[in-house]
């Protein structure tokens, strides 16, 4: 089982009482964003794009635990940049462990072996490592050589300390299907508890824009990955999800359902885009035009968008909006192979090359961002 039951409890158990309340609107996940720093420089990322003083910046661990307890969502996701290069990092993570939130710290596993010492092995705690495939091509992702590997030594090690470890893998166009299903099943065999899958976002700032994926693509190279799927697969997500980015089902964007907290306040609307920012959370969802996001809005910026902070809440809502969507989620609980034989034609396709874009250039910048995030 890819999710502690203690946890999964606690997820259905906050979803209920929010549908007994007869809440509109109400938050999933806490994306809390301590800093911008990075000591990568990806190519599809638009996270780290700011002047150096912005990047040196950082909120404190009082300023972590207000937004948390303001939220008051079960589960926390600590993104970045790079929170392993937050000097506060472990204190912030124990603050949050006592406040019995179930917490997910993103990293690229490169301070990973070296940090693990900071922490405590808990049930609240999951490492959830940036992992974009194989060897070849996570290093080409995230535009440095050898990342795969230290990635790679930074799960084991964390396995071997007993820490709770999934991956997070994101796919642009031209991914290979078959290369991503060999590397599912490389973390299985690694042990890892549980995959989390999304199609990139097209953040206007990232240096690379050829390679976001539109919907249909989106919804083919899924369907090309997901389906025939190995039964000992496991996702840390919601089945329904899946079968979202698969083309099986159809959502509204739910953009509140992520919210993000970080330097400069409370972002409006939700992780991926940025028009404005509030103080307080409440401010957030009362004064936030939502009808202007999402697919059906119309907004260009969300035309393409199938990420998982948009449409993961969308599909654990539908799991406890009633009956039909109860047996929905059991259903694809149980029946997980989703025999294709479409889909299975589909991987031998011959793969487009995505190698128009030089990493070489995004490596070099990658060192030169690290040293300057350490000055």
């Amino acid at each position: 089982m890819p999710v502690p039951v203690s946890q999964m409890w606690t997820v259905a158990t906050y979803v209920l009482k929010q549908k007994l309340k007869r809440r509109k609107r109400y938050p999933f996940v806490l994306m809390l964003e301590p800093l911008f720093r990075c000591n990568l420089a990806c190519a599809g990322c638009g996270k780290i794009q700011y002047p150096a003083h912005i990047l040196k910046k950082e909120l404190s661990p009082d300023d972590c635990f207000r937004a948390v307890d303001e939220c008051g969502t079960p589960m926390v996701s600590i993104p970045g940049g790079e929170p392993l290069m937050h000097p506060e990092i472990a204190r912030i993570v124990e603050g949050l462990v006592a406040r019995k939130k179930y917490i997910y710290l993103c990293t690229n596993a490169l301070l990973l072996k070296e940090k693990l010492h900071l922490f405590k092995p808990s049930k609240y705690l999951t490492f959830s490592v940036h992992v974009d495939g194989q060897k070849e091509h996570h290093d080409f992702s995230v535009c440095r050589e050898g990342g795969y590997d230290l990635a790679l030594d930074g799960i084991n090690e964390a396995l071997k300390r007993g820490f709770r470890v999934t991956t997070n893998t994101t796919l642009f166009d031209g991914a290979d299907p078959k290369s991503v299903r060999a590397f599912f099943d490389e973390m299985m065999e690694i042990g890892v508890e549980g995959m989390m899958l999304s199609p990139g976002y097209s953040y206007d700032k990232a240096p690379d824009q050829k390679h976001f994926l539109g919907r249909a693509r989106t919804r083919r190279l899924f369907r090309a990955i997901l389906a025939n799927r190995n039964k000992s697969w496991k996702f840390n997500q919601s089945p329904l999800f899946l079968e979202f980015l698969m083309g099986k089902r159809n959502y509204a964007c739910t953009p509140w359902g992520m919210p993000t907290y970080n330097i400069f306040g409370w972002q409006k609307p939700c992780y991926l885009l940025q028009d404005g920012y509030t103080d307080t959370f409440e401010e957030l969802m009362d004064s936030t035009d939502w009808e202007n996001y999402g697919t059906e809005s119309g907004n260009p910026k969300c035309a393409n968008c199938m990420v998982h902070s948009g449409y993961e809440a969308s599909a654990v809502d539908h799991t406890f909006s009633g009956w039909r969507g109860l047996w929905a989620t059991v259903k694809a609980s149980l029946s997980t192979t989703y025999s294709d034989p479409d889909a299975l034609a589909m991987l031998n396709e011959p793969v487009k090359p995505v190698h128009s874009y030089n990493p070489l250039v995004q490596i070099e910048t990658s060192k030169g961002q690290f040293e300057e995030n350490h000055a």
